[in-house]
């Protein structure tokens, strides 16, 4: 199979200097701190303080490893996720995942326009309903009538906002020694209310649109190559591979240094008030504003706002990769929506339930409680799906995992199936 130069695309596409540093992993990074996990981390932080600030160095080798073995797929088999599990694996098992991914992605999309709403309401007088409904029309007329190319240069320039987190928490003024010893010492308390904001944590760092994303931003890119068929598309270097880590490790690096500052800006603001009940992004966004000041609130609602126009279309194209590579249907964002109306239908009606549910005066919170629950049940089946596919031979040639990656790819397997297991534990303590 021949490799392809990823250090010649970047050339071609014109990258250099700092945008360079804006590849792919940037965008998989920043769109798992969409707004559903800032109301997570915000929420841990509120709750535990300084204490919980351990848990982003250790899910970041997690995070990488579950990351990079989705590119590594999409780039050495050619295929998307869902392509290469209907390719390889009884259809029986392609439509159990299918489900639980589809689902907890569009809850999860739904919960997000919910987010955005509310950290705009803040600012601007208008019905949540009616923001909700601007807000994915917006959106998906980018996805519709935008390039790839254009779609992925506003999603890196989009991820950047998420530093306003990392000013949020200087402005909180934490304390430095319960900082450090937050970070660099696990503390774990074996009640409910401790697992379950852990398990959440692992969850949303985690989650399944992740895996999907990455493995279809691989054949994304490949098609923008010219690369149009699978057989074109197969194979990748050794040192295609090497450069995919450093730019997936850099995204997985952002993406934890923006989680540790959210906590870190509610633990040192609303936990050291006494405020230790938060269950939203934007209500952590309000809180901050009498105790940190205006700027901190609005920092901390400004990247909830401009993180969400990055994170929605990719759980709406994520559900929609899968439903299409499920089915058969030709689906990529390279495609016009004439070209691959199927697929271009699917994104619709995703976002249409998504909106819908914000009209159902639904509880975000609970229905992220139970998309965590699907979300927590499909993606340690989908992560074993992955490590048996990146050590097959058929699918991956030569390239299949090295003994570090695989002792890395099993931890986290087993850490994911544990967590599941702590989940359940949580109903009955």
């Amino acid at each position: 199979m021949a490799g392809r130069n990823r250090k010649d695309s970047a050339k071609n596409a014109g990258e250099s200097g700092f945008g360079a540093i804006l590849r792919r992993g940037i965008i998989s990074g920043a769109a798992d701190d969409d707004p559903s996990a800032i109301g997570t981390y915000a929420s841990a932080g509120a709750r535990f303080g300084p204490d919980i600030l351990w848990t982003a160095p250790v899910t970041l080798p997690m995070m990488f490893t579950v990351v990079y073995l989705s590119s590594k797929l999409g780039q050495v088999s050619g295929r998307g996720l869902f392509q290469a599990i209907h390719d390889f694996y009884p259809r029986w098992i392609l439509w159990v995942v299918l489900v639980g991914v589809v689902f907890g992605n569009t809850v999860e999309a739904a919960a997000d326009l919910g987010g955005m709403a509310a950290s705009v309401n803040i600012f601007v007088p208008v019905s949540v309903p009616v923001l909700v409904t601007g807000i994915a029309t917006i959106i998906f007329l980018l996805q519709v009538f935008g390039s790839y190319e254009l779609i992925r240069t506003i999603f890196r320039w989009l991820a950047l906002t998420l530093l306003a987190y990392a000013g949020a928490a200087v402005l909180a003024k934490p304390d430095l020694i319960a900082t450090l010893k937050g970070t660099l010492i696990p503390t774990v308390q074996f009640n409910k209310e401790f697992l379950s904001i852990l398990v959440a944590i692992i969850g949303t760092t985690l989650s399944a649109y992740l895996y999907t994303w990455q493995s279809n931003e691989e054949v994304e890119e490949q098609i923008a190559e010219g690369k149009t068929t699978l057989r074109e598309r197969q194979g990748a270097s050794s040192e295609d591979l090497r450069q995919s880590r450093r730019d997936i490790l850099v995204g997985m690096m952002f993406s934890n240094f923006i989680m540790y500052f959210i906590m870190l800006s509610t633990g040192a603001s609303l936990h050291a008030s006494g405020q230790t009940h938060i269950e939203t992004a934007a209500q952590a966004a309000e809180a901050l504003r009498p105790i940190a000041g205006d700027a901190a609130g609005f920092l901390f609602a400004a990247g909830i706002i401009s993180v969400g126009f990055l994170a929605v279309p990719v759980m709406t194209t994520g559900a929609a990769y899968d439903i299409a590579q499920s089915m058969g249907w030709k689906g990529s964002l390279n495609a016009t929506a004439k070209e691959a109306p199927k697929f271009y239908v699917a994104i619709g009606v995703v976002t249409m339930i998504a909106v819908g549910m914000n009209f159902l005066n639904f509880n975000p919170m609970q229905a992220l409680v139970w998309s965590g629950i699907v979300q927590g049940f499909s993606t340690p089946p989908l992560l074993l799906l992955i490590m048996l596919m990146t050590n097959n031979r058929r699918i991956m040639g030569d390239q299949v995992n090295s003994r570090a990656m695989n002792a890395m790819g099993w931890t986290t397997t087993a850490a994911i199936f544990a967590a599941s297991l702590a989940l359940i534990a949580t109903w009955f303590i």
